[in-house]
């Protein structure tokens, strides 16, 4: 009886480590190990230069090389002030939008970040759906976003219709990165039914809880695709002006992955 009890003891255990394994297994990632356009299979593109609700002066282009590629294991972004698009500049907005998308999950992105006043990357989320209507009803996820004016503050933010920018109520919080432009870090996030945890190296610096006050408070309840950008001037990372003499800037991005639960 003795032994039957250990046997079973020791399946229960090899059973529940091998289903906390498959729960922090990677269900989507790109390590960016190849060369050329990002893969097509994984990632599509906005276009345009209409401003992006936020009067940014950068015209998204597709396909080019010049503004999105992959080379030495890296994903760079990149920003150039360019006098045959009419605001001046050139950039890239890449997306999952229509190839993966998420509900719930531990997402991490490893990059390092452009420098200058103007300059205004992200690595952010809106839904894959408007299910509740358009922007912010449905909600936004600000994984990272820096702005040049402010260098070395992170920001990690959700918007919704209660809490958003344009009223003064955003959630969110910063954390100082001093070298975020010389070095990598790992921003993530853990979304789970109940709150949303912003991490910065696997530290924990940021908790939005579900209110329970209904989807004003709480739209995160559908699936929302990933994107990451770099956007010139606009209204917040424009508010000090653009600096003239810094360009290009780059945000490079080593990998990101998500997971169906946080890795220990």
């Amino acid at each position: 009886m003795k032994n039957t009890t250990l046997l079973l003891l020791s399946l229960l255990i090899v059973f529940a480590c091998q289903t906390k394994q498959e729960q922090t297994q990677t269900v989507w990632h790109d390590e960016f190990d190849y060369e050329g356009l990002p893969d097509p299979n994984k990632w599509v593109y906005d276009v345009g230069d209409h401003g992006w609700g936020n009067n940014e002066l950068q015209y998204y282009t597709k396909n080019d090389p010049k503004n999105a590629r992959v080379e030495n294991g890296l994903l760079i972004i990149e920003a150039h002030q360019d006098s045959t698009y009419e605001k001046g500049y050139s950039s890239a907005r890449l997306l999952t939008r229509g190839k993966a998308s998420w509900q719930y999950g531990y997402i991490e992105v490893k990059a390092k970040l452009p420098k200058g006043v103007g300059t205004w990357p992200a690595v952010w989320m809106l839904p894959e759906e408007n299910k509740y209507g358009g922007w912010p009803k449905s909600g936004e996820i600000d994984i990272m976003e820096h702005v040049g004016f402010d260098q070395g503050t992170v920001h990690g933010t959700v918007h919704t219709e209660a809490f958003n920018h344009t009223k003064g109520t955003q959630k969110g919080a910063q954390v100082m990165v001093a070298d975020c432009s010389e070095n990598f870090h790992i921003y993530a996030i853990d979304w789970k039914e109940d709150k949303i945890d912003f991490y910065l190296n696997g530290e924990k610096y940021h908790t939005f809880e579900n209110t329970g006050n209904g989807r004003e408070e709480w739209p995160f309840d559908h699936a929302f695709h990933l994107i990451f950008n770099i956007a010139v001037g606009g209204n917040w990372g424009g508010a000090q002006g653009v600096a003239p003499d810094i360009w290009p800037q780059r945000m490079e991005i080593d990998y990101v992955r998500v997971y169906a639960d946080k890795p220990e």
